[in-house]
């Protein structure tokens, strides 16, 4: 077990290598007691199949390796599939979460994944290659995340959205694929 989270950032755990796992933050939290102070950890992590499923979670235990693994877990269970076209995103979105902002932008082929330590992990789980990004108001790790998720989570591609209004794919205009 305490061997699983020694492994590199990204690479495939066990035996389901078609994931990947990111492990984004562990905190150390404490919870005041008669004796004095219990700690125990917190883990967030990110969890992905780079073909446009991703999920994220936390969760806590005694142990570092513990508190990782059942988060691993919690994330297989929240995976949500994300709209990725060419390898980037169908449009640009600001996703929030509490004081997160996080603006996601889309790029050309060639662009890579320009995004801080959070949001690189989300995106790079879900698949995205060539992304654009801005994180807004606050840094800390756990909103940026969720505001990631939050920004994936409301993208359309522009079938749905010529769906959801009735009319056909041309008449939405915009650029060209």
């Amino acid at each position: 077990m305490a061997r699983d989270a020694k492994k590199k950032k990204g690479a495939p755990r066990g035996r389901e290598s078609d994931l990947v796992e990111n492990v984004i933050f562990i905190n150390r939290v404490a919870k005041v007691v008669k004796g004095g102070r219990r700690f125990s950890f917190s883990a967030l992590v990110s969890v992905g199949d780079q073909k446009g499923n991703v999920g994220i979670a936390i969760a806590k235990a005694n142990e570092v390796a513990e508190a990782i693994r059942k988060a691993f877990d919690r994330a297989k269970r929240n995976m949500v599939k994300v709209p990725i076209e060419n390898g980037t995103l169908p449009h640009d979105i600001v996703g929030e979460w509490g004081a997160g902002r996080v603006l996601l932008r889309s790029a050309a082929p060639g662009t890579g994944v320009i995004a801080g330590g959070p949001v690189r992990a989300v995106l790079e789980a879900a698949g995205v290659r060539d992304v654009l990004t801005k994180s807004l108001g606050t840094n800390n790790p756990i909103n940026v995340v969720r505001a990631t998720m939050n920004g994936l989570t409301h993208l359309v591609t522009a079938e749905q959205a010529a769906e959801e209004r009735g009319v056909s794919i041309e008449s939405l205009g915009g650029r060209s694929g």
